[in-house]
């Protein structure tokens, strides 16, 4: 539907109106985080989006006190999962525990029964713990024995890896990462910040802080059925498409040097969050519309876990990273 331009203004009005809840969010988190200013916008845009998120980073960058300080910041239910190798899929999504009083079967509900699930260091359990939470991530419901559970809403996987330890991890399957809507790698923190928190470490400031809770479900239910509403002109559709398409057929796009490094390109998923993304991104930005740089500045999140490459990629040392660059390089900007 064509929207006229008075529409777009109402739309901006209601918005900003609506938005005012990111602020405080963002501030409340900046009492207990230092920067990382990237890595708190992806999980705003993963909440917005109702998408999955994926953080990854060396130890000690606080992504996992960035996720539980998010979860504390609304009125909302909050479960952390540790990951380790001797996990088994019931510790996550829970089992069937027999009562003798009553001869029966009951159903113990395990922590994936929550609104934001911490899952701590994915890649240390094995391949089956790792796909019981397909069927929650996707189907956002749970089947213990005969019987299936809706899970509440909302209902988002917050989950951390290590990119450095070999021992004693397993690379995710394609499948489940593709459930995942960001991948956000997170870098180390500048000198300047580097050195506050060191001083709100060793002063012991950092312990005393508290999160309070400053956003209700309601709202966030309300802020993402409006996301879904910001306007998206035909010209930001073709170009997501075009930039999707590129990575599945960069010969088509003058790419002709990713042919042989992309061994498959972005799934539908990759087109369906890119814009779904762009859009929260414009609502954390107060706007009521799209505009090219709200999918340029999320692309890589999006597209990096999406983008296979080949034993040729691998040998020349390049990365998805590089494979993103030059198709938002290349691609023509609206």
């Amino acid at each position: 539907m064509i929207q006229t331009a008075e529409d777009i203004r109402e739309l901006n009005e209601k918005i900003y109106s609506a938005a005012g809840f990111i602020d405080r969010i963002e501030s409340e988190i900046a009492h207990v985080i230092v920067g990382q200013h990237q890595m708190v916008s992806r999980l705003l845009i993963g909440l917005l989006s109702n998408g999955h998120v994926l953080l990854e980073g060396v130890p000690g960058l606080a992504k996992t006190l960035a996720i539980k300080s998010l979860a504390q910041t609304i009125q909302a239910k909050f479960s952390r999962i540790q990951f380790t190798p001797d996990l088994l899929p019931a510790d996550v999504i829970g089992t069937l525990i027999y009562n003798q009083q009553t001869h029966q079967f009951v159903v113990r509900k395990g922590p994936i029964f929550a609104n934001f699930v911490l899952a701590d260091e994915i890649n240390r359990a094995p391949a089956k713990v790792q796909s019981a939470l397909l069927e929650a991530m996707q189907e956002r419901q749970v089947t213990i024995g005969d019987s299936t559970y809706k899970l509440e809403e909302p209902f988002l996987v917050l989950a951390t890896q290590n990119p450095i330890d070999q021992e004693g991890t397993y690379t995710l399957p394609e499948a489940q990462v593709d459930r995942f809507m960001l991948k956000v790698v997170i870098d180390y923190p500048s000198r300047a910040e580097e050195q506050l928190i060191l001083r709100q470490n060793v002063n012991g400031t950092q312990a005393l802080t508290m999160v309070n809770p400053v956003a209700s479900v309601q709202e966030i239910s309300h802020a993402r059925d409006l996301v879904r509403t910001i306007y998206m002109d035909n010209k930001i559709e073709d170009y997501i498409l075009d930039i999707v398409f590129a990575s599945r057929t960069p010969e088509k796009h003058k790419l002709e040097k990713l042919k042989p490094l992309i061994s498959y390109g972005g799934s539908p998923r990759a087109s369906i969050n890119l814009a779904l993304a762009a859009k929260a991104n414009a609502f954390i930005n107060k706007r009521g519309y799209v505009i090219p740089e709200d999918v340029r500045s999320i692309a890589k999140d999006v597209m990096r876990h999406r983008i296979g490459l080949t034993y040729e990629a691998e040998a020349e040392n390049v990365n998805s990273e590089y494979v993103i660059d030059e198709i938002l390089r290349n691609v023509v900007v609206p």
